[in-house]
């Protein structure tokens, strides 16, 4: 796979409650731990709506690329919605994800809405790695 752009972000102090950073900068957060989980509920930001904030914005990338290949205007006020929980693992070895999303094209034909959506789901790399369980590699520095 040819690389088209990298970035990366760090974290620091507790983890689930410290901070996390862009390498430029852009996005600095403070990360706190939900109630639902144990946490005290303070303000901040977790991994999970993290998560969700960026899989919806790609999702939603996704579907406009695929509409422009196919000639398809989106509206402005479309939108796409990405729910994200996380829960113990059956298999008692950790905690797993799990997502749905929630695409809304007004104005637009159902059959043809649904059929984007789906090629869109092919083409966004956040749906490819949740339905192929991509493998991170993991080093210790």
């Amino acid at each position: 796979m040819a690389i088209l752009y990298t970035t990366s972000a760090t974290a620091t102090g507790g983890g689930r409650s410290g901070r996390s950073r862009t390498e430029d900068g852009v996005l600095d957060v403070q990360l706190t731990v939900p109630k639902e989980l144990g946490g005290d509920g303070a303000r901040g930001t977790n991994p999970e709506q993290l998560f969700a904030t960026g899989y919806s914005a790609c999702f939603l990338g996704a579907l406009r690329f695929v509409a422009g290949q196919k000639k398809v205007k989106i509206p402005d006020d479309t939108t796409v919605s990405a729910k994200v929980g996380i829960g113990p693992r059956d298999d008692g070895t950790g905690f797993g994800i799990e997502v749905a999303l929630t695409v809304d094209i007004p104005g637009l034909d159902r059959d043809l809405a649904e059929s984007l959506v789906a090629a869109a789901h092919i083409v966004c790399p956040y749906s490819h790695a949740m339905r192929t369980a991509t493998e991170v590699p993991v080093t210790l520095a």
